[in-house]
């Protein structure tokens, strides 16, 4: 019956291909939390009055976040393929694509993670500087704790925008539900496959965010 509707999709190389865009996804998410939290820690810590407060190193990492956040990331594809093909060697399959998604998503997570760091009562940090908390000490048990939820909620829309991110990076053939949906269904003009990969991609972004909503809800105490 399902034969019926979807003639042209081929069921095994569709889910493989939502397999690499899981692992694309899941690969690129983890890194893009790392780096995204060591930039928005930094641009928080070197800001005014924190604990590294440094002009000139604060405008440095907002400009470098600035900029890579508003490159078009269909754009960036293109513009890291250079640096892919050095760091990867080929500009083809899912590996392919880490470099460029984790550029792109990076920068917009640190300022998720600045904003999150920004709302957290001064008084708590006050209190435990005149403790005579160390930095590292702040960090760990004050200002990671108490951002939590924010920060669940920051990688969880970063983590959906990396799904669509993986979509355009198969125009350039880095594998996944993109590729498949443009090579196998726009370029050979069957509808139906690109109708499927389009509702499992929909399908991966519902369970991410509602997996991200349940953790959120599990922690946040306010």
């Amino acid at each position: 019956m399902i034969n019926t509707f979807f003639p042209n999709v081929d069921w095994p190389k569709m889910w493989d291909a939502a397999l690499e865009t899981l692992y694309m996804t899941a690969i690129s998410t983890l890194l893009t939390f790392v780096i995204g939290l060591a930039l928005g820690l930094l641009l928080f810590l070197t800001s005014p009055h924190q604990a590294w407060a440094n002009k000139f190193a604060n405008w440095l990492t907002g400009a470098v976040v600035n900029i890579f956040r508003s490159i078009p990331f269909i754009i960036l594809i293109i513009l890291l393929i250079p640096l892919t093909i050095f760091l990867v060697g080929t500009m083809r399959g899912p590996n392919a694509a880490f470099p460029a998604l984790v550029i792109g998503a990076a920068p917009f997570y640190a300022r998720m993670v600045l904003i999150g760091l920004r709302e957290i009562d001064k008084g708590v940090l006050e209190a435990a500087k005149s403790m005579g908390a160390t930095t590292s000490t702040i960090i760990w048990k004050v200002l990671l704790p108490e951002s939590l939820p924010s920060l669940v909620s920051g990688i969880t829309v970063t983590c959906i925008s990396l799904v669509g991110y993986t979509a355009m990076a198969g125009i350039i053939g880095a594998g996944g539900l993109g590729t498949l949906a443009f090579l196998d269904g726009f370029q050979r003009s069957r509808g139906d496959v690109t109708l499927v990969a389009t509702i499992l991609i929909l399908i991966v972004v519902f369970i991410i965010q509602w997996i991200g909503d349940l953790i959120t809800s599990k922690i946040d105490k306010r």
